[in-house]
């Protein structure tokens, strides 16, 4: 079971954020409109990076390629979006975005700091090595 659940969590972690770039590409002026709207500046160029990082980002965390330095680049999208855009502690709703921005960015901790698990791309390019060290901790 072990041998799944690192597949299991990037998968959960990932298809949030490939949902939330997808959604971004079909909505540029909304999306612009909201960057501006909280005072960051060049919207456009704000636009493709959150693109980048949650289409691509999200992918590759799903892929399981390059997910350490992957999964810090998200945690801290994470953090910086929810110190942007959810940081009316006044609002209970946006508290909870607040929240969820940071529990999502601990869990991409854990991957940056464990790793991709067995079944990823970032396994098989290093041979294996990652599934042994596994099951070599496991005993």
């Amino acid at each position: 079971m072990n041998r799944y659940l690192p597949l299991i969590g990037r998968i959960l972690i990932g298809l949030p954020f490939v949902m939330s770039g997808l959604g971004k590409l079909a909505a540029f002026g909304p999306t612009t409109a909201m960057i501006s709207a909280v005072g960051l500046p060049l919207p456009p160029l704000a636009y493709v990076v959150a693109v980048a990082l949650e289409l691509g980002g999200g992918l590759l965390l799903i892929a399981g390629y390059q997910v350490r330095p992957v999964a810090l680049a998200l945690a801290v999208f994470c953090v910086a979006t929810g110190v942007a855009f959810h940081s009316n502690f006044v609002d209970q709703n946006q508290m909870i975005h607040f929240l969820k921005n940071v529990m999502m960015a601990g869990g991409l901790l854990q991957i940056a700091a464990f790793g991709a698990g067995a079944i990823s791309l970032d396994n098989r390019l290093s041979g294996g090595r990652v599934a042994v060290v596994t099951a070599a901790a496991a005993h």
